[in-house]
């Protein structure tokens, strides 16, 4: 009696499996049309801009070609670096292949899609959890590497411009070192007295479960988890010290990419510092923009930056599309097939509750 009663149910749960089979397929092939589509439509309304740069590429030198590629990848992997370092700091280690992966993988989503931050963010949180991190450590994580990012950038911009004798633009770089001073320091009172957010969350909680018309304290024990996970997620010195050297590293390699495509197309020197500030005039131009991958705006920024520099107009666009061939072509390219790669291993890749 009791065998018949426990089949029946598993009968009709593997019944449901059977069934959702096929609508997750068709999701999942769409999923890769819509895509397909997309790279399509942006490759269309691209081509006159980029066919035109292109024109202006002539055969670089293979040497300092294959250089600056190394440094793109070295970039990739600093960063890569720096998001293990934070997982270490919360007693979670990592196999470094496994997190370049993912980095490769998040860029790409951030870096083409309309919204890509936001797909980025959602796949670097549901691949963090399978790593084994907790959602509070996975969700630290993320926040925290986007400060040093920020930050590491704000550091080059202002160090570039005042070495350049130039005027760096204050007031932004005060408001951005004030913000990641202050987001930090309450990520370290949240991570060392967690349930101060308790009494604010509770009020916020009972409003959504008024509009869900569930009881006021529903949810209220998954809160009170993800809270105290927060007491792991501590970041010591050593551990903060590396991860800020690997942010720094990530932007100072990405613009020693730029420099080796400029030496890869002519002999023309440029300073240092000036082509620092150049790039990070169009690292910043690419933040607010909703063009995928910042096409036309990241490009004119980069090449006015040069223009600035004395290189001339036609070198300056044939190093910038050197580099955006080897920063937005090959480095996206394979961030692309490591995402296909990770979707065929995991085909759900929603993360199991804590």
């Amino acid at each position: 009696m009791s065998t018949t009663q426990d089949s029946g149910p598993t009968t009709g749960r593997s019944q449901d499996g059977s069934a959702r089979r096929p609508v997750r397929s068709w999701l999942r092939r769409g999923l890769v049309v819509g895509f397909l589509a997309l790279f399509a439509v942006e490759l269309v309304l691209g081509w006159p801009a980029l066919s035109s740069a292109l024109s202006e590429l002539r055969a670089p030198r293979p040497g300092w070609f294959v250089a600056a590629l190394v440094a793109e990848l070295a970039a990739m992997a600093a960063y890569a670096r720096m998001q293990r370092r934070l997982l270490l700091s919360g007693g979670l280690r990592v196999p470094l292949r496994r997190e370049l992966a993912l980095t490769y993988a998040a860029h790409s989503l951030n870096e083409t899609l309309p919204g890509g931050p936001a797909f980025s963010t959602r796949l670097n949180y549901q691949q963090m959890r399978r790593f084994g991190a907790t959602p509070a450590l996975a969700s630290w994580c993320i926040a925290l590497s986007g400060i040093l990012s920020t930050a590491a950038l704000a550091v080059i911009t202002a160090v570039a411009a005042l070495a350049a004798h130039g005027t760096p633009p204050w007031l932004t770089l005060i408001g951005t070192a004030v913000g990641a001073v202050a987001i930090t320091v309450g990520l370290r009172r949240v991570v060392r007295r967690p349930d101060m957010l308790l009494g604010a969350a509770r009020p916020a909680l009972r409003r959504l479960n008024r509009l869900r018309r569930r009881d006021a304290d529903d949810g209220l024990d998954h809160v009170r988890a993800f809270l105290r996970q927060l007491r792991g997620a501590r970041l010591s010195a050593g551990h903060g010290t590396a991860a800020a050297v690997f942010a720094l590293l990530n932007w100072l390699l990405d613009a020693a990419c730029l420099w080796l495509c400029l030496h890869a197309v002519t002999d023309r020197e440029i300073s240092g510092f000036q082509l620092l500030l150049a790039f990070c005039a169009g690292m910043a131009a690419g933040t607010v923009t909703i063009v995928p991958g910042g096409l036309g705006v990241i490009d004119n920024a980069l090449v006015l930056g040069l223009l600035a520099g004395g290189i001339g107009t036609s070198t300056a666009i044939a190093a910038v599309v050197l580099y955006r061939l080897i920063n937005l072509g090959v480095v996206t390219g394979a961030g692309w097939i490591l995402w296909f790669v990770i979707r065929r291993r995991q085909p759900s890749i929603e993360p199991e509750s804590p």
